[in-house]
């Protein structure tokens, strides 16, 4: 990658002089780090570099208040790290470790800063604050929250990434290298498995020491000195990539059985992972959540560890970390939960005579369920796919299929996931069908946006596949793309449906409470704000046809694309996070004192700070609320 020519495409260097660019080509050096080389440390002194990154792979890693070393980002070809102290003069405010061996170009700062002064973009890049005060104050309610250390339940699976714990660098053999060649180096480096890489550190395949006793030494016939590597090896092995989390890893490495896992980046070995090394991190209560769903025998099981999300909850929000992130954890034990009672309940059918047909089919499951933020409250929110049957073929279908939604409602409702008011379920024939059903009844949403039906589609079109054919939900994806794209008017209508309401906050700043009925004298965090973020992203999203799920991984491709300033989207983002970390922290309340998770609270309950907090991120509601207006009341139809 030529460092000047990679600049000159990237902001914020493409608007320096050219004069600047020879200098920098001039001045610049390329220096080569090992991999987990510490190139710096936080609130360590500036070095004096920018750092662009040639080749390789870096993590920027943040300090918590409590001294442990979180991985926050990471930085591949063409990225750059390092600058903001070259304009401030202040130690970094992060930390920088190889993961592999990584080769930057240096960029001395005294060419930058000569740079700043005339191109003043160039130095308000590295030192503005996109900070909004909704952030600033969730950060120091955060971080004063996590002070007070709700629980001290060990989380390390929730914490660690890959690329903390792999073992680098890996032992590897070319494919033609003997069994005894691959033994004596199994022996040598005291590791139980190696990778067999071909041309370009391609990799081909994993050998075991199981390999070697089942396929050679176990063998009587097999010569050890004979047989190739590329004989024995298991091909094509599971692997993960360095920014994979833990709790990720414990839980994709038990469901596929194996105790060796190659780290990949882009191709690369960068690191192995073994389940020894995860359970040197064993947390119980962690490895019971997210491993042993697979395991649970049946819905007594399944209900405890639905149970202990509560303690989960309260240890990764005691944590100085982003709400968001604790939103998709702990999707993800619900997910690995729902998918075990639907396997219980296919077991069952099978147990009482039922053969499943023989066609292809997915089952779903919808809204926060489906874009990963659930809390610990979430209801039922689910469907089925099927391939598209002839009529004759589908009296057999529901006579398998009837009974298995029946029973997978009852289970998830005794695991403790209440039933959808709505009816939004798959014991609902509204929420089963084949593609040409679906087809046609989302057409009919689209064509005819009565309130009902968009409530229908908003919940609908953030659905994900949880068990069965993945591609049928592709499939269904398209068809919502297309007839967005056929009538983008739809849109519109969503729009004017869910903007008619406001965010619960008067003129001079007041909260707006409920007069009346069971939630009287309180607001709702959800139905009062974070929905809205939730739906005008979705909004945007569908009408770019992106196929992002999380409200934040939209609003992210929604920046790259153009929709949405990155100012614009840290302040929508910031306002997610500190409604999102208000409902979890009010679930969990509510729970202890032996009440049902709910999103209502009164604010006046509140501290000061966290009612200016609560304000500030409904004003940031508001504006997102009359930019999708500005923007959708222009769509033509």
């Amino acid at each position: 990658m030529p460092l000047v020519k990679h600049l000159k495409d990237t902001e914020p260097f493409k608007h320096l002089p050219e004069a600047i660019f020879q200098e920098i080509g001039a001045a610049s050096s390329l220096k080569k780090f090992p991999a987990n080389t510490l190139i710096f440390k936080q609130n360590d002194p500036p070095t004096g570099y920018l750092y662009v990154i040639r080749e390789g792979l870096v993590e920027i890693t943040h300090q918590t208040t409590n001294g442990t070393d979180v991985v926050v980002d990471y930085r591949q070809d063409g990225a750059f790290f390092g600058g903001t102290p070259i304009f401030t003069g202040e130690p970094y405010t992060g930390g920088a470790r190889t993961v592999k061996p990584t080769e930057c170009y240096l960029i001395p700062q005294e060419i930058l800063q000569r740079a700043g002064r005339d191109v003043p973009n160039l130095r308000d890049f590295f030192t503005r604050t996109v900070l909004s005060r909704v952030r600033q104050l969730y950060s120091e309610i955060v971080a004063d929250h996590s002070r007070q250390a709700l629980t001290q339940m060990e989380a390390y699976p929730f914490k660690k990434r890959l690329s903390e714990i792999m073992t680098t660098p890996v032992t590897t053999c070319g494919p033609r290298e003997t069994a005894r060649e691959v033994a004596q180096k199994l022996t040598e480096k005291g590791v139980g498995a190696l990778l067999v890489c071909g041309k370009a550190k391609a990799v081909l395949g994993i050998i075991t020491e199981r390999d070697l006793v089942g396929k050679v030494l176990g063998r009587p016939e097999v010569d050890p000195d004979q047989v190739p590597a590329e004989e024995i090896m298991t091909p094509h092995p599971h692997s993960m990539g360095p920014g994979t989390y833990m709790y990720e890893a414990m839980s994709y490495m038990m469901g596929h059985r194996i105790r060796h896992l190659p780290i990949l980046d882009r191709g690369e070995v960068v690191g192995m992972v073994t389940m020894r090394d995860l359970m040197r991190f064993r947390s119980h209560k962690a490895m019971l959540l997210v491993g042993n769903t697979r395991e649970a025998r049946d819905f007594e099981d399944l209900a405890r560890i639905r149970q202990e999300t509560l303690a989960v909850a309260k240890t990764l929000l005691s944590e100085t970390r982003s709400t968001p992130e604790v939103m998709e954890i702990l999707s993800y034990i619900h997910h690995g939960i729902i998918r075990r009672v639907f396997d219980l309940c296919l077991e069952q059918m099978q147990l009482e005579g039922k053969r499943i047909p023989d066609i292809r089919y997915c089952f779903l499951i919808m809204g926060s369920g489906g874009r990963r933020e659930m809390l610990l409250g979430p209801d039922q929110d689910s469907g089925f796919i099927f391939e598209d049957l002839p009529e004759a073929n589908m009296a057999e279908v529901d006579d398998f299929f009837i009974p298995l939604a029946e029973k997978i409602v009852t289970a998830l409702a005794r695991v403790g996931y209440p039933l959808c008011h709505g009816k939004v379920m798959v014991n609902n024939p509204a929420w089963r069908g084949r593609l040409r059903d679906w087809r046609a009844r989302i057409t009919d949403w689209v064509n005819d946006p009565e309130p009902q039906k968009v409530r229908y589609s908003s919940i609908f079109f953030d659905f994900h596949p949880l068990a069965g054919d993945t591609s049928l939900a592709t499939d269904l994806r398209e068809i919502v793309h297309q007839a967005i794209r056929e009538f983008q008017g739809f849109l519109y209508h969503m729009m004017s449906l869910d903007l008619r309401y406001k965010v619960p906050l008067g003129l001079l700043g007041r909260f707006l409470l409920e007069k009346s009925g069971e939630h009287k004298g309180q607001i709702s965090l959800k139905q009062g704000g974070s929905v809205y973020i939730v739906d005008c992203i979705r909004m945007f999203a569908l009408e770019r046809e992106l196929n992002q799920l999380t409200t934040l991984e939209r609003l992210k491709a929604l920046v790259e694309r153009n929709v949405f300033a990155p100012e614009t989207a840290e302040h929508i983002r910031a306002a997610f996070e500190a409604l999102s970390f208000l409902r979890l922290r009010n679930e969990i309340e509510r729970i202890e004192q032996g009440e049902e998770p709910d999103h209502f609270l009164d604010p006046y309950a509140l501290s000061k700070n966290e009612q200016d907090l609560l304000k500030e991120a409904f004003n940031a509601v508001s504006k997102l609320q009359e930019a999708t207006k500005r923007h959708f009341a222009r769509t033509p139809f």
